[in-house]
């Protein structure tokens, strides 16, 4: 079982074992239409890496470059998410249903566990989760989403991440995982 290593509350949360070692030269990616997919996607293209960017329309995708394949697929396929991650060194997930969705908070909660199990059973050893910025710590014991300054609308999508996190993410052992709840600096 992989050892535990919780950093600050701040930013990160991870579960990695210090003693793999993980070259992420080949990941798939996860939402990278979307606004913080976006970013990602161009900053490991410029860095050279090879992504499977998997979105939910290949219209919306902007990017042309060699080291990049478009797949179009929805993240409750799982047989596409698990085909698109075999032999992939990382998976990352920028991944939201969409914050004007009515359903927000139960597709995150039935969704990301979703995302988890596929790169899982694909083989995949690094997961990197990107959101939960509402989760944070601002004060001592005072939660961003506790505060009363994010917007009503967000609530659903802020509080099922903290959720899936808390209840779902915290427990998985079999893959080296992180949450990176850094996207509110984009």
């Amino acid at each position: 079982m992989p050892s535990v290593k919780l950093l600050s509350q701040k930013d990160s949360c991870y579960h990695i074992n210090p003693k793999k070692t993980n070259n992420m030269k080949n990941v798939v990616l996860i939402g990278a239409s979307g606004f913080v997919g976006t970013a990602i996607l161009n900053e490991l293209l410029n860095r050279n890496h090879k992504v499977t960017a998997i979105v939910r329309d290949a219209k919306k995708m902007n990017a042309s470059n060699p080291n990049l394949t478009i797949v179009e697929a929805d993240v409750t396929d799982t047989d596409a998410l698990k085909e698109a991650s075999k032999g992939k060194d990382t998976v990352i997930s920028a991944y939201n249903p969409g914050w004007k969705n009515p359903h927000i908070y139960e597709d995150t909660l039935k969704n990301y566990p979703l995302i988890v199990e596929s790169a899982k059973q694909a083989g995949v050893k690094r997961l990197l989760i990107v959101g939960g910025a509402g989760t944070l710590f601002v004060a001592p014991g005072l939660r961003l989403v506790d505060t009363g300054n994010l917007p009503a609308e967000w609530l659903p999508g802020v509080k099922s991440m903290g959720e899936f996190y808390l209840d779902y993410l915290m427990k998985e052992k079999d893959v080296d995982w992180i949450l990176d709840r850094k996207s509110t600096r984009l």
